[in-house]
């Protein structure tokens, strides 16, 4: 491939469990952030080979990797209507592909482990069926590693980066603020402060995009934004993956009462 051809990374907001698989008042809740989803297939441009998501929704001891040949569902979301717990996302996994990140974090000095049970939990399957719905791209999922460090996650990012040349979309999947006291207006401050400063963070050099993610504690309203991190830590793995590609907001609006945004680099 190409660098012209070259993948690029993205960061996008899962939503809420199943949230755009069933109805909400007001019934545009969801609305935005799912057409912005269902566009991005489009924006990406070429198909890729295979799909490596990094979900807020998986911690392990040590970086682990789906690597069932066909993964089955985790509906790890709990309260919603049945029907989203018979929800289809039939795509296959890519053992060899799995085997190749495991490999390429071990070179990097990260501990790493192939999983062959695990599944897809809803921070894979819940995008993926507006991104990809055919199913058809073989996908792998890439835990965090207990104890949320960012500079390490950065550098996970950093050690697949070269799968990008080879049709690998890197895709963490997150959200830019997770305070579930904030959700539906009251968390809107402290939402538009740190978005703020995390779109300045992305789109300036990467140098300095790597400071301020290794030190984003220190942002306004972080800890208001984000008490726990693991939803930004997917962030993290898609910017080190980015290299020198300056990073571009696809996506900025308030959702659910709170500021949102996904992003591309390259």
């Amino acid at each position: 491939m190409t660098e012209a051809s070259r993948l690029p990374t993205l960061f996008i907001a899962h939503g809420g469990g199943p949230c755009f698989f069933m109805e909400w008042n007001p019934p545009d809740t969801w609305r935005s952030l799912e057409a912005w989803l269902r566009g991005l297939s489009v924006e990406v441009g070429d198909k890729p080979r295979a799909l490596l998501v990094v979900s807020a929704h998986w911690e392990a001891e040590r970086y682990s990797v789906t690597a069932h040949p066909q993964p089955s569902l985790i509906y790890d979301y709990y309260g919603f209507p049945q029907h989203t717990y018979e929800l289809q996302y039939p795509a296959p996994g890519d053992p060899a592909l799995a085997e190749e990140i495991v490999r390429r974090l071990g070179v990097a000095g990260l501990p790493a482990e192939i999983d062959r049970e695990r599944g897809f939990d809803h921070g894979v399957f819940v995008p993926l069926k507006l991104i990809y719905p055919q199913a058809d791209i073989p996908v792998v999922q890439l835990s965090l590693r207990a104890g949320l460090n960012p500079a390490e996650h950065l550098a996970v990012g950093a050690a697949l980066a070269p799968l990008r040349e080879q049709g690998v979309l890197i895709i963490g999947s997150g959200y830019s603020y997770h305070n579930m006291r904030g959700y539906g207006g009251a968390g809107q401050r402290p939402s538009i402060e740190f978005d703020r400063w995390l779109n300045e963070a992305l789109t300036a050099d990467p140098e300095t995009r790597k400071e301020r993610l290794r030190d984003w504690e220190r942002a306004p309203s972080a800890r208001a934004a984000h008490p726990r991190e693991e939803h930004l830590l997917p962030l993290m793995v898609a910017a080190g993956a980015a290299g020198q590609d300056i990073g571009k907001r696809l996506f900025g609006e308030l959702v659910f009462g709170v500021a949102t945004s996904g992003f591309r680099f390259g």
